[in-house]
């Protein structure tokens, strides 16, 4: 959440994929895209302008509000929702 320089990222990044490749054997893909949903996820935690530049350094995006850029950040009442919504789909399968 503090890198701000993109050959940083990049090199975060590669670091994050080979470490989950290794750890969890999976593929290159696979690896990504989960890492990119986990860096979307909690930049979601952080102020509007960390997430913006998190979700463009790593090409990534909140996965459940999308990226700020085109989204905007959630509104209180959408944050809400959100996390009722998720919490039904869980008591449901419980």
């Amino acid at each position: 959440m503090e890198i701000t320089d993109q050959a940083k990222a990049d090199e975060y990044f590669e670091a994050l994929v080979r470490r989950h490749m290794k750890y969890f054997g999976q593929s290159r893909e696979e690896a990504e895209r989960v890492n990119r949903i986990n860096l979307g996820y909690y930049a979601g935690y952080y102020d509007d302008g960390t997430r913006t530049r998190v979700e463009r350094l790593f090409r990534c995006s909140h996965p459940i509000f999308g990226a700020i850029a085109r989204n905007g950040p959630p509104t209180p009442e959408e944050a809400f929702a959100a996390g009722r919504k998720a919490a039904l789909s869980i008591s449901e399968k419980v």
